[in-house]
């Protein structure tokens, strides 16, 4: 389709995100997503105006040809005003083409504004996002709601066109009879009044099962996410039931919220039609006590019969414009989250070096260029300093006396990666799964997967580094991915690399296999790791232990058995377990 891919291009060379006010409402958004695209949005008027004016003129054509042609007898009138029907009628279908390209147009730029938008907004939420929207409401935006948006831009053009139809078609039939004018001027509004109504209960009941229908597939995605778990603990028989029950109760609401849009279609189409019947048998009478001609009635109907179009025009945009409205809602409603710590767009250059880094909160200081194991009783506790150490929330942490919330986010994730156990695996093949956001390097990917110990996972696969991988790679085991995660942290080459139990999943042959090879491949440059595991602490460089959030004591895994009573009985309880395992 070059008409989409021209349409992409062009967004993704004008894009400009929404200001706060364009995001302040849902009726500001839709303005918003016209206004980007001004020159496109007043041709697609302009186009549509000339093509629902062009209906209109058939009809009037048509009366010369009958009144001056067969009723006057005139052969040369009769044969002229037919070849000005052909040729309005084929530039009639001229503007028509051209309108319904300007609109697809449109209406894929809406889009694609629109996903950009919603994409770099969730970005910017970063891993706050899962904590404060729920999965399937993302989903939900992505497609059902961006599409009601995209939708709604018909309005600018088969919408305003309409507009200047009914005021042309009013005028004209002003020329013809007063009267007939009189009825055209005063039925449409009748009719926007019978309509407003459902108009208004689209928007009350839509939005409320819209809100249904993100929490219904956000418990979708969760049980599709957990099946393996699920299939384990003999749950997914209860889970799928459970889901069953829910999506009946959004069927049964999602009738109830179509019923006023199905009204508003039949409408749409009922509605001109009794419309068209009633000005018909009114100018009929008017013909037959003669005042108007056979002509004009003949360019009544057609006038009338054009109607139609503009009107149902109308009427389905204001439908599209309710749906829209309550989709807009949900959008803004996302974009109008705010990432819990601040972003800094054009902020300080890393350091030089890899660190030291420093987390004021816990006392935990990293020396550069060491192996550094953070353990604790509690794992949260530990997690939490990496959280702040790689700005995953707020943060008072700093690199070498530079804050690290001061740091431009680009820079700072060029030199810092942070590599835990829920990080999302994208479909693809093994290549750019390890690749990440990286241009491909078959001899990095390599290097990568061995550092990983993830060779015997490439090796099983048909394809090797072109053996596709699906989403989530659910088709792996926990170690497998696991394993394909850190060879992914490890593919980004940083000066910083920060690894949330890098080794839970795995036997112990392959951790020490891992560790070892990550002190290599990393050596001098700055690597932490979560762990309670005493064959990882045992070859770290430093280790740090952490009682109720607060480093209390540091040094090598011997000395701190020796010298620090917490710390031995925590690494003797940990033994026991994998002794009792």
């Amino acid at each position: 389709m070059p008409n989409s891919h021209a349409a992409a291009d062009r967004t993704t060379d004008d894009w400009v995100p929404p200001a706060p006010r364009d995001t302040s409402g849902p009726f500001r958004f839709l303005l918003w997503l016209a206004r980007s695209q001004a020159r496109r949005v007043a041709a697609g008027a302009a186009l549509g105006s000339a093509w629902m004016v062009g209906l209109a003129v058939p009809p009037w054509v048509l009366s010369r040809a009958i009144d001056d042609g067969l009723v006057a007898g005139d052969t040369a009138a009769l044969v002229t005003w037919s070849v000005v029907l052909v040729v309005v009628s084929v530039l009639t279908a001229v503007l028509a083409i051209l309108r319904h390209r300007t609109m697809t147009k449109i209406r894929m730029d809406a889009s694609f504004r629109t996903v950009r938008t919603v994409v770099r907004h969730t970005a910017r939420l970063g891993s706050s996002l899962s904590r404060r929207i729920g999965t399937g409401e993302v989903v939900t935006i992505g497609i059902t709601d961006v599409q009601a948006v995209a939708q709604s831009m018909t309005v600018t053009g088969p919408g305003f066109g309409a507009v200047v139809a009914y005021a042309v078609v009013a005028v004209v039939l002003y020329a013809i009879s007063p009267l007939l004018a009189l009825v055209v001027l005063a039925g449409v509004p009748l009719l926007a009044a019978t309509v407003g109504p459902l108009l208004r209960h689209i928007e009350r009941t839509g939005g409320d099962y819209r809100l249904d229908m993100g929490l219904l597939t956000t418990r979708l995605v969760d049980i599709l996410g957990g099946l393996r778990v699920l299939n384990g603990l003999g749950g997914k028989q209860f889970a799928a039931e459970r889901y069953l029950g829910r999506s009946r109760g959004l069927v049964e609401r999602g009738y109830r919220a179509g019923g006023p849009a199905s009204w508003v279609s039949a409408l749409a189409s009922g509605l001109p039609a009794l419309f068209l019947a009633a000005v018909v048998w009114l100018s009929a009478r008017m013909t037959a006590q003669g005042d108007i001609t056979v002509g004009d009635l003949v360019a009544v109907y057609g006038y009338v019969a054009v109607l139609v179009v503009p009107v149902s025009s109308l009427i389905e945009g204001g439908g599209d414009l309710a749906r829209a409205r309550v989709a807009a809602r949900r959008i803004v409603g996302l974009l109008e989250l705010r990432p819990e710590r601040d972003r800094v767009r054009d902020g300080l250059d890393v350091p030089p070096g890899c660190g030291p880094l420093a987390d004021p909160e816990s006392g935990v200081v990293v020396r550069p260029g060491l192996f550094t194991a953070l353990v604790s009783a509690r794992p949260g506790e530990a997690v939490a300093v990496m959280e702040r150490l790689g700005r995953f929330t707020r943060t008072d942490a700093t690199w070498a006396g530079v804050r690290i919330d001061a740091v431009a986010p680009g820079l700072l994730r060029e030199r810092l990666v942070v590599a835990d156990n829920d990080a999302e695996l994208f479909a693809g093949t093994v290549r750019t799964a390890v690749a990440g956001r990286h241009e491909p390097d078959d001899q990095r990917v390599h290097a990568a997967v061995r550092t990983a110990v993830a060779e015997d996972v490439v090796d099983a696969l048909p394809g090797g580094l072109d053996a596709p991988v699906t989403w989530g790679a659910s088709t792996l085991s926990g170690g497998q991915r696991q394993r394909l995660r850190l060879a992914r942290a490890l593919y980004a080459a940083p000066d910083v690399l920060l690894a949330v139990e890098p080794t839970s999943a795995v036997d112990a042959h392959t951790e020490a296999a891992v560790v070892d090879r990550l002190r290599a491949a990393r050596r001098g440059l700055t690597t932490v790791v979560t762990t309670t595991s005493p064959l990882v602490l045992d070859r770290a460089d430093e280790v740090v232990f952490l009682a109720r959030g607060r480093a209390v004591a540091s040094g090598t895994h011997e000395e701190l058995l020796r010298d620090d009573p917490a710390y031995r009985d925590l690494v003797s309880r940990v033994q026991d377990g994998q002794a009792g395992s």
